[in-house]
């Protein structure tokens, strides 16, 4: 977020508005998904590459938002839609690509699992937020690390080809993780009532 900062800061007086990175970022992990579901080295390195591009757009359009005062609920929407796609997409492609290797069908079964289970965290997030504000639905984080933080890991895994592994990982610890949330979900609806 940071570097982020320094990066856009220059743009502050511009025509570039924080939507326009939003949707930067957004092509940028369409493009991740498309790259990663061909199922080839070559392609999954650019794959991974266009997804960290992504995630760092990400951070960069709420950096530009701050700095210009340009943040809408519009916006902020737009944003989080657009972070939920580009999540879902990336276990979406990479199982499809990985139905090239032994897990054949499996693959596409563990990326769907681990993308369902990102659209439901991503929903119950939201509506956490909306009860209780941003700092209520922050994801964990230590030392100003994030745990979605780790994706931007993800052009060493596909380098060492390590993305088997890391969708079988995914396919376990996303629906973990959504349980874990879905205890925050219901904690707070039930304090609603």
């Amino acid at each position: 977020a940071r570097l982020a900062y320094r990066l856009v800061y220059p743009l502050r007086d511009t025509f570039i508005t924080p939507n326009y990175l939003t949707s930067l970022r957004l092509l940028c992990g369409i493009l991740s998904c498309y790259f990663l579901s061909i199922g080839e080295y070559l392609y999954s390195n650019i794959g991974a590459l266009f997804f960290v591009a992504s995630n760092f757009l990400d951070h960069a359009d709420g950096e530009l938002a701050r700095i210009t005062g340009n943040s809408s609920p519009l916006g902020h929407y737009f944003d989080l839609v657009s972070d939920a796609l580009v999540n879902i997409l990336l276990f979406l492609g990479m199982g499809i690509g990985l139905m090239k290797s032994d897990l054949g069908i499996y693959a596409g079964i563990m990326g769907g699992v681990a993308g369902l289970s990102i659209a439901a965290i991503f929903h119950m997030r939201n509506e956490i937020e909306k009860q209780i504000g941003k700092a209520g639905a922050r994801q964990p984080h230590k030392g100003g690390i994030e745990a979605e933080d780790v994706l931007y890991l993800l052009p060493i895994i596909t380098l060492l080809q390590f993305d088997y592994y890391f969708l079988m990982l995914a396919s376990f610890g996303a629906p973990a993780f959504c349980l874990w949330v879905a205890t925050q979900y219901f904690t707070q609806k039930k304090s609603e009532s």
